[in-house]
Formats: C-alpha cells, sequence, structure tokens
C-alpha cells in the first residue's frame, strides 16, 4: 500500500452564546481503531483548562514521538544496540508572527547506548531519521535537533 490515511473524530458540546470568556473549550478526540481517546482543551492563554492537553501540546508530541520512532528503525536497522531514549522537545508560538503558527520546535534528545557504540554513527543516524520523520517532514515550523548520546 502505497498511501495512508489517518481518521480522528472529535466531538464538542456546549454554547457558543455565553460569549467568547465562558464557553467550554474542553472536547474529546478518538482515532479508530485506537480505543484510547484524548480529553483536550485550548491553552490556557487561551481560556482553556491548564489540566488537559492542547493542540499545540500534540503537535509538539507528535514530531517528538515522530522523530524517536524513525530513530528506533534507522538505529534497529544498523545494528546499534539503544537501549534509552528521553526527549524534551519545546515548541514556540510568536503571537506577533502573521499567521499565528508554532514557529519552531526544538527536540532535545539524550540516547543511551551500550557500551562500546560508536557516538559518531549514532549521531549520523539521528540525523538520518530526522530527515525521515513524516511529521517533521509535513510541518511549517522548523523543527531542529540537539542529539547526546552517553554509554549504559
Amino acid at each position: 500500500m502505497t498511501t495512508h490515511s489517518y481518521r480522528t473524530d472529535l466531538t464538542w458540546t456546549g454554547a457558543t452564546g455565553v460569549g467568547y470568556a465562558a464557553y467550554p473549550r474542553a472536547h474529546r478526540v478518538e482515532a479508530p481503531p485506537a480505543t484510547a481517546s484524548l480529553e483536550l482543551s485550548a491553552d490556557p492563554h487561551f481560556r482553556g483548562a491548564a489540566e488537559l492537553l492542547n493542540p499545540e501540546q500534540l503537535v509538539v508530541a507528535a514530531a517528538s514521538s515522530c522523530q524517536l520512532l524513525s530513530f528506533l528503525a534507522v538505529a534497529a536497522r544498523a545494528g546499534v544496540d539503544v537501549v534509552g531514549y528521553a526527549d524534551h522537545a519545546v515548541g514556540t508560538m510568536d503571537l506577533r508572527d502573521a499567521p499565528i503558527r508554532i514557529g519552531a520546535i526544538a527536540l532535545d534528545v539524550t540516547v543511551t547506548v551500550a557500551p562500546g557504540t560508536d557516538h559518531a554513527l549514532v549521531h549520523r543516524l539521528a540525523e538520518e531519521a530526522h530527515g525521515q520523520c513524516y511529521i517533521a517532514n509535513s510541518l511549517r515550523s522548523d523543527v531542529t535537533l540537539a542529539l547526546t548520546v552517553v554509554d549504559a
């Protein structure tokens, strides 16, 4: 199969008749056939619920997750034993930009590898994976990668 499609179902109930400041921002997203669903809201700066994830966080999480999955695939194919991976990703949105968007996503990754692994190879593989990440390739935002490699 050369074409894949991804479906989501979003539902919201409330009333905007109460005005901009008062209507609820919480909503539910499902993505069949997955059984998990997400309760989302707007960013608290846009009158959302701070205890719920927001779409901006999901964009950053998608870029982070895609980098992980792409990297694990290329590392496994190259025979590199990765035993840990952590990413502290940050997306930034400047409200002065037009159109308003997440303008940059910075992935701050630490990869833990088996002792004796060539760290330069791991860096090359991470860059290769970054070029293959479907999400980063789909975004207009700049997605950058900073990588630290440590031995287990």
